[in-house]
């Protein structure tokens, strides 16, 4: 009989909370997508250094063909970190939150060159840096 016992009290762990399981796809999800962009946004940068103009002079202010290279690397740092999310690895989501937080710093410092889409991906890396940690006990259960 405490075999019994010790087999229920292990077998009935419970499922993961559906609705973080949902959140965290949809981090995982978001950080490819917003990887990818930034990424084709530093190749853009590599290749037509004249497509992006700087308005106001900040104290931050890289050449075009710098942030061309911090945008590609960082870009694939992202959608790399959101690949393992979707996989599952637990470790990858301590990655995603610190590199979401990077991108959304690195894209504040782009802010003179491309407001608009500099402020939609910093709110999109808020946004998942939230995903991945509001229900983080609930999916590693």
């Amino acid at each position: 009989m405490s075999n019994v016992q010790v087999t229920r009290s292990h077998g009935s762990a419970s499922p993961p909370n559906e609705f973080a399981v949902g959140l965290t796809l949809f981090a995982a999800v978001m950080m490819i997508m917003v990887g990818a962009f930034q990424a084709l946004q530093g190749l853009v940068a590599l290749f037509n250094d004249t497509f992006y103009v700087a308005g106001e002079k900040w104290i931050f202010s890289f050449d075009i063909t710098t942030w061309g290279w911090i945008h590609l690397v960082v870009g694939a740092g992202v959608a790399v970190a959101g690949f393992f999310v979707l996989r599952g690895a637990v470790w990858a989501r301590v990655v995603g939150v610190a590199m979401a937080a990077l991108s959304a710093v690195l894209n504040f410092m782009w802010l003179p060159y491309y407001p608009v889409w500099s402020l939609v991906i910093i709110a999109l890396d808020v946004f998942v840096i939230w995903a991945l940690i509001a229900h983080g006990r609930d999916v590693a259960a």
